[in-house]
């Protein structure tokens, strides 16, 4: 069933019926189909199977039963056509931009994005003789500047990575549609419950799905939703890179997907709740978070953002040791990579990006060494608040 024919329901119905009609079983929790292929009736039902671009039941790096049911929720909850599900974020993310552009090609990414991406854009796709211009994503006329007739494609994340500056999705959308560009963008941050990219006019929306999506912090697994045409054009870039998910982790992630608006509701409200405090705390430097009043694009986040999501950026008074003691002392916060779980995760932003970034890069990149970001979980809002006031001093 695609999504754009589904009825009009809430977020919370469409996580639990979007994939409707997929199983053939009378299970009610769904089934993990664990074989690497499948078998077919007779010659003709094998050529068909064969020949039939994501076939759910082929050969599991085509398509997978399982990666169909969870595939199917997440284009219901993005509002695309359909989905195709990979290993990894960047494994969406290097499967979509490679399906796409070729040599003689130029692409518009931002100057912030999650570092691997930026790799991508920076180091991999010159190789192949593809131009890249890299734009501040704040400025719409910037990205207008940078157009070319050879633009094919636009790489947009919003709220970026670390510093969760945004990007204006309609107003891209509506500088790319009229000249036949195709626009990307990297929702893990927002999640579908908080911002649908496709919704303001984007193409393609991809997905970490190992954050937020799968919310536990137990896999690792990526999505791409977008039309059955882009799907047909990036599906064959997909079998040949080979970015295939594991059936158990496909079934993790329709699990997790189950819960994620109810679970958002809570971490949103935890975010904004915890921002809003650490803003008024005298150690703490400056917070970034998008539904606080105090960020620059505030207005811009109240457009396009049902919810600012589960991550917190911000810096400390004091240097790069300060902010080491800081983030140590915590208790319920975990030092850990990742965000979007059920658990809170907080990552000293310097010393994780130390090993791939210098210190012009990070400083380029808006990472001072005091910078802290923060994945804020579902514990309770008091436990959290009393845990951050006893690290910075206050009790």
């Amino acid at each position: 069933m695609h999504s754009d024919s589904l009825p009009p329901w809430h977020d919370a119905t469409r996580v639990l019926h979007g994939d409707a009609g997929l199983s053939q079983d009378a299970d009610v929790s769904p089934a993990i189909h664990y074989s690497a292929t499948f078998k077919a009736r007779d010659a003709a039902e094998f050529a068909e199977m064969a020949g039939t671009p994501r076939h759910p039941a082929y050969y599991t790096r085509y398509g997978n039963p399982t990666h169909a049911r969870a595939a199917a929720v997440v284009a219901a909850l993005e509002g695309t056509q359909t989905a195709l599900l990979t290993a990894s974020g960047m494994g969406a993310i290097s499967t979509t931009v490679l399906a796409l552009v070729q040599a003689g090609d130029h692409v518009v990414a931002q100057t912030r994005h999650y570092m691997s991406t930026a790799k991508l854009f920076d180091e991999v796709l010159p190789r192949f003789g593809v131009q890249v211009s890299i734009v501040e994503q704040a400025e719409l006329p910037a990205i207008e500047a940078a157009l070319r007739p050879n633009t094919r494609l636009i790489m947009l994340e919003t709220p970026a990575n670390p510093t969760l500056v945004l990007t204006d999705l309609a107003g891209v959308a509506a500088l790319a549609r009229p000249r036949g560009i195709i626009t990307i963008a990297d929702n893990t941050f927002a999640s579908p419950i908080n911002c649908k990219p496709h919704g303001l006019g984007i193409d393609i929306v991809v997905h970490s799905a190992t954050k937020s999506l799968g919310g536990h912090h137990d896999l690792t697994a990526g999505v791409i939703c977008c039309s059955e045409a882009l799907a047909t054009r990036i599906w064959p870039m997909h079998t040949t890179l080979g970015a295939v998910l594991s059936p158990m982790d496909a079934w993790l992630l329709l699990r997790g997907l189950r819960t994620l608006p109810v679970r958002m509701e809570r971490i949103n409200a935890n975010a904004l709740a915890l921002a809003g405090w650490l803003e008024q705390q005298p150690q703490i430097e400056q917070v970034h978070y998008p539904l606080l009043a105090s960020h620059p694009q505030h207005a811009l986040a109240r457009r396009q953002m049902a919810g600012g999501g589960p991550v917190i950026a911000f810096a400390l008074n004091g240097g790069y040791e300060a902010t080491s003691r800081f983030v140590a002392s915590l208790e319920l916060a975990t030092q850990a990579v990742s965000l979007g779980g059920v658990e809170t995760l907080i990552v000293h932003t310097a010393a994780m990006w130390s090993g791939t970034m210098s210190e012009a890069q990070m400083a380029a990149a808006g990472i001072p060494p005091n910078f802290v970001r923060l994945a804020v979980g579902m514990e309770h809002i008091d436990d959290l608040r009393r845990d951050f006031a006893r690290a910075l001093g206050l009790m």
